[in-house]
């Protein structure tokens, strides 16, 4: 497996993966799987194509891999998760016709080469393996020709992709200068100006609101929503009884089991059977503590065939007794060698045991892990309980039953959302898996309860009523929005202005503290400063002051506008990167640009191959 492993990560071994999604996984390949070509197309790409089969493995593969760093199935977007798939294998498609059409090829005598330095295919004395390579190829359900085509479009797509990644040009001036733009600090001081603080100021007359209402009616409308009934489970919401002795043994053997513990305690017994079974119990009892020997009253007492070994039973195995088990397993507990229990009643009668010999690793006692064994107990019957109720309310859901019928029945809370959005949707189910399906066609016209929804580490069910489509608003409805925009605007254009009006009058450090508004002394800032907003970092380094004066900087912003006023732009003299560290940025930057350019080519190459999507059988693949 390691040896596979490490294959798996070299350029032939890749090909066995499928990758597609950013361009630097462009080169992943899919077409061992489909079995053939798929004659359903989920697009044209010039002459060649993207099949259905091809297209579902590879969000089936992606969808795995993103699952394994992402706990919550639910919060995955199944329709971006569709649309970043097909784009990869577009822009593959794309790149493997423009590679072919460039004559990019490799001969088997380079194949051939590669293969055989790969340690998968080695036998035990490092030669190549001609018994493992078929083996290799059989697993697979593959040619050795097969192999060979694939490798080779591998190898093609690899020249293509180096011939333009590697040839990105970024100058190591270039990397100084936005380094060293990183050491760049300055003195601030900012004043933010609220645009709520101007509202008051603001008129609008319902000639404002109607020629806005014209010129936007494309963008006022309202959500699509719903009214939302649902149900939500998880195993910690689950009620469970106590539990019992019998399944806390249950758990001790489990654990014991997990620990690979096996008993080799070997045991003898005295049986003492009839009417007066009790008494003679209790009177050999007291004559082996008065330190007579137990394998003497065996022989001499016992009433079953083993006796005639000193009660000999070999090594302990509970379930020869029967229902007796339990007691007999508490009859023995604690016992070291040469102990011997009380006597206790059976379905046999009336028994001693002692304890011969014992080879057993060193494990807990039930009753000093007792309460570690009832939370496994509790937590075994809890995960029991919720898989039994999920499948009882997916029965239920299956069968047609409303939601209100489901939650009373199994006496679940039944909880409502009013106006659930399927855009911007900030409720308590957010997750795109539960939009998905509240607002799928089907659930929607038919007004069903969903099958259950994975949700952090529970389950949901919904039911959707009252489903309001997107539609224009009408000038009443879209008055009150249209109203609090354009007071937005207006009173942030009466912010912006007044910030222009005070940086007229700043022109030096003295001038700073002589406005009408106070202003924020931040001190020294670098390019990274996170005191100010994104905005604001933009413009903060992007003038330069002269000696003893300072410079203002005003800007719109999401608040209102925002007034900046810095002294000159210092650098540090000693940048804190080694020689090699500028190196590895140069790298960086130039890897960068690389994945631009080539982006840059695959838009290229949409105008030279037509590209058409099946809109139908992409709409089928997602579900809708």
């Amino acid at each position: 497996m390691d040896k596979l492993r490490d294959f798996l990560k070299t350029w032939p071994g890749r090909i066995l993966l499928v990758l597609c999604l950013s361009p630097l996984a462009l080169l992943g390949v899919e077409s061992y799987f489909g079995g053939g070509i798929d004659p359903n197309q989920i697009a044209q790409v010039g002459d060649s194509s993207v099949g259905l089969s091809e297209f579902q493995t590879a969000v089936n593969n992606r969808r795995t891999e993103i699952l394994e760093d992402v706990d919550d199935a639910s919060l995955l977007n199944e329709d971006v998760l569709h649309e970043q798939v097909l784009k990869g294998l577009i822009d593959r498609t794309l790149l493997e016709q423009q590679a072919g059409k460039l004559g990019m090829t490799v001969s088997d005598d380079t194949i051939n080469r590669l293969l055989r330095q790969e340690e998968i295919f080695e036998d035990a004395d490092g030669n190549f393996s001609n018994d493992q390579f078929s083996n290799f190829l059989h697993q697979r359900g593959m040619t050795k020709d097969q192999l060979f085509s694939e490798f080779r479009n591998q190898l093609s797509l690899d020249q293509l992709n180096a011939s333009i990644v590697g040839t990105a040009i970024y100058p190591m001036e270039g990397v100084s200068q936005l380094i060293d733009l990183q050491l760049e600090s300055r003195n601030i001081w900012l004043h933010r100006f609220n645009w709520q603080d101007y509202v008051d100021e603001v008129t609008l007359s319902d000639s404002d609101i109607q020629s806005y209402y014209d010129a936007n009616q494309d963008t006022l409308k309202s959500p699509a929503m719903v009214d939302l009934a649902y149900i939500q489970l998880s195993p910690q919401t689950v009620q469970v009884e106590d539990v019992n002795e019998e399944e806390l043994q249950q758990q001790y053997d489990a654990y014991k089991q997990e620990l690979g513990v096996e008993d080799e305690r070997r045991v003898s017994q005295i049986l003492l059977t009839g009417d007066d079974a009790q008494s003679r119990a209790e009177s050999i009892k007291a004559r082996l503590n008065e330190g007579e020997s137990f394998a003497a009253l065996a022989a001499a007492e016992s009433d079953d065939p083993s006796g005639e070994t000193g009660g000999d039973i070999g090594r302990f195995n509970a379930s020869v007794f029967g229902n007796d088990a339990e007691a007999v397993e508490q009859a023995l507990e604690g016992l070291s060698v040469g102990d011997v229990s009380a006597p206790i009643r059976t379905s046999f009668g009336y028994q001693l045991f002692t304890v011969t010999e014992d080879n057993s690793s060193e494990v807990p006692s039930l009753e000093s892990m007792r309460e570690e064994l009832t939370a496994r107990a509790i937590e075994y019957k809890r995960q029991e309980v919720y898989a039994d109720k999920v499948t009882s309310i997916n029965d239920l859901a299956a069968d047609g039953f409303g939601i209100e019928d489901i939650a009373q029945q199994e006496n679940v809370t039944l909880r409502n959302i009013e106006d659930y959005r399927k855009e911007n949707n900030r409720s308590a189910l957010s997750q795109p898996a539960v939009i998905n399906q509240a607002f799928d066609e089907f659930t929607i016209q038919d007004q069903a309860v969903t099958a259950g929804i994975e949700v952090g580490d529970g389950e949901v069910w919904v039911q959707p009523s009252n489903y309001r489509p997107t539609e224009t608003l009408s000038l009443s409805a879209a008055t009150p929005r249209i109203t609090q925009l354009l007071r937005q605007q207006k009173a942030t254009a009466l912010a912006l202005e007044e910030a222009e009006a005070v940086a007229a009058g700043i022109k030096t450090p003295s001038d700073i503290g002589n406005q009408s508004i106070s202003f924020q002394s931040l001190g020294e800032l670098n390019r990274q400063t996170t005191v100010l907003s994104e905005k604001e970092r933009g413009m903060a380094f992007s003038q330069q002051a002269e000696a003893d004066a300072v410079v203002t900087m005003v800007s719109e912003t999401e608040a209102g506008a925002s007034l900046l006023v810095g002294d000159r732009i210092e650098t540090e003299q000693q940048s804190v990167l080694s020689d090699a560290e500028r190196a590895q940025t140069a790298s960086i930057v130039r890897d960068n640009l690389g994945q631009d350019q080539l982006q840059d080519y695959l838009d290229y190459l949409r105008l030279v191959y037509q590209v058409e999507i099946n809109e139908s059988n992409m709409t089928n693949a997602q579900g809708h």
